[in-house]
């Protein structure tokens, strides 16, 4: 075995190879994902503050719902799991 091959678990050299490529488009997209993240965070913050500086509430509830259907829609059950993930970080825990 090759170092490639035991790094990624293949048994040959040209799925370590395909294994090794996709793993870095892997790790592009999650750094795409993760700027994402980031910037839904810094996004929400500004609703955030214009909603309390306005005499609201932090959160809006019933929007929270909207982006649980739209995720748990698309993405079916785990989707709802993402989405509470995403709303935690970008407005905290309730």
């Amino acid at each position: 075995m090759t170092a490639a091959t035991e790094k990624t678990g293949a048994r040959t050299a040209a799925a370590a190879d395909t294994i090794t490529d996709a793993r870095e488009r892997i790790d592009a997209l999650d750094d795409r994902i993760i700027g994402l993240v980031q910037e839904r965070m810094a996004v929400s913050a500004v609703i955030q503050e214009a909603r309390i500086a306005s005499g609201g509430r932090r959160v809006n509830l019933s929007r929270e719902m909207e982006i649980l259907g739209r995720y748990r829609q698309e993405l079916g059950k785990p989707g709802t799991a993402l989405a509470m993930t995403l709303l935690e970080l970008c407005r905290g825990r309730i």
